[in-house]
C-alpha cells in the first residue's frame, strides 16, 4: 500500500520539516487520549498526513481552508477518488499527446481559462486544479483580486499530473477527516478534550517583493496576523494546545520583530527550512522560520535551529 502524502504542490508546504516539528510536539502526546487534531489552514497537508499515520490516538481530524477549490479537491479525493483519477488519465493523456510546447501552451490557457469560469463540477474542477498545479510556473497557486487564477504556463517537459497509488492512499486517509471551508475562526468549535491545534497560515511576506499570500482573493495581511494571535489566546485559555508556523522576519532583518512581540507570551522556536519559489536563483536557499507554541521547554524534547542541519528539499 502507498504511503498517504500531500497530492500538490503548495508553496510553504511542510514536507521539508516534518522531523523538526514532531520533535516539538508535546513530548506525552502519545500518551494523550482521543485526540482531537485540528489544521485550520491545511494548505498541501504535509502536517496532516504525518500526524495521522504516525499517532494513532487521534480520533477525530478537522481541516479546514479558505480556498474552496482545495477543499473541493480533498474532498473530492476522498469520496470520488476513482472516477477523479479516470478524469486525471484522460487529461493526462490529451496533454501529452500535444507534440509541441505552443500547443501545450495554449491547453494550459485554454484549461485555466475554463477553470477560471467557476461553473464546473466537483470532478472537473479538481481535475483542472491538478492539472495547472502541475504544468504552472513553479507549480504556485496564486489569484487576482477577482479570484482568477492567473500563473502563467511552466514550460516542463513531461509533467507527472497525478500519481494514482498516492490518490488511493490519500483517499483512504482522508475518510477519517471532516474537511470544512471557511475562516479559520470557524474550527474552534470542533475541538473538544485532548485537542492540537497546527497552524500554517500565509506567511508574512520578508519583503515588500515576496508576498505569497494571495491565495484567495481575500489577503492575509498584517490585521490577519492579529486576529489569528487572538484566536491562539482563545485557544489558550480554553486549555488547548496549538503550533503555528510563520516566516522569520529576524531572519533577514534582526530589527524586524513582528511575531516576537505578537507572541511574546508564548515559546517560540526557529526551524530550519529552503524555499526554492524565488524565481531569482539567488534568492533561493536556507532560511529560518518560527514555531510558536503555547506549551513550554519542559513540555517537549527541545530542539532549535541553531541544533539542526537545514534540509535541503524543494516544496
Amino acid at each position: 500500500m502507498a504511503k498517504a502524502k500531500p497530492f500538490i504542490k503548495w508553496v510553504g508546504g511542510k514536507g521539508q520539516l516534518i522531523e523538526q516539528l514532531e520533535k516539538l510536539l508535546p513530548a506525552d502526546f502519545d500518551d494523550w487520549e482521543d485526540v482531537t487534531y485540528i489544521e485550520p489552514f491545511v494548505g498541501g497537508g504535509a502536517m496532516l498526513f504525518h500526524m495521522l499515520q504516525n499517532h494513532p490516538n487521534i480520533s477525530r481530524a478537522i481541516i479546514n481552508d479558505i480556498n474552496t477549490d482545495l477543499t473541493t479537491c480533498y474532498t473530492t479525493i476522498r469520496d470520488n477518488v476513482e472516477e477523479l483519477i479516470v478524469a486525471l488519465q484522460d487529461i493526462q493523456g490529451a496533454y501529452d499527446a500535444l507534440s509541441s510546447v505552443e500547443a501545450k501552451k495554449e491547453f494550459f490557457l485554454a484549461a485555466r481559462d475554463r477553470y477560471n469560469e467557476k461553473n464546473l463540477n466537483p470532478i472537473d474542477n479538481t481535475k483542472l486544479f491538478f492539472f495547472l498545479n502541475r504544468t504552472c510556473f513553479n507549480g504556485l497557486y496564486r489569484v487576482n483580486k477577482k479570484g482568477a487564477f492567473n500563473v502563467p504556463f511552466g514550460k516542463y517537459d513531461n509533467p507527472q499530473i497525478f500519481d494514482a497509488k498516492t490518490l488511493r492512499a490519500d483517499s483512504e486517509l482522508l475518510r477519517r477527516v471532516e474537511i470544512l471551508n471557511g475562516d479559520f475562526e470557524d474550527t474552534f468549535g470542533y475541538a473538544q478534550g485532548n485537542t492540537l491545534f497546527y497552524f500554517d497560515p500565509p506567511y508574512r511576506p520578508l519583503s515588500d517583493t515576496s508576498s505569497f499570500t494571495d491565495y484567495c482573493k481575500e489577503s492575509f495581511n498584517d490585521d490577519a496576523q492579529v486576529r489569528l494571535k487572538n484566536f491562539c489566546d482563545r485557544i489558550n485559555n480554553a486549555g488547548y494546545h496549538f503550533m503555528l508556523s510563520n516566516s522569520d522576519g529576524k531572519g533577514k532583518n534582526e530589527e524586524v520583530g513582528f511575531f516576537d512581540a505578537l507572541y511574546e507570551d508564548y515559546e517560540i522556536e526557529r526551524v530550519w527550512a529552503s524555499r526554492s519559489i524565488n524565481a531569482n536563483p539567488k534568492k533561493r536557499g536556507r532560511l529560518t522560520e518560527i514555531l510558536v507554541r503555547n506549551f513550554g521547554q519542559e513540555e517537549v524534547g527541545m530542539m532549535v535551529a541553531e541544533d539542526l542541519e537545514p534540509y535541503n528539499v524543494a516544496i
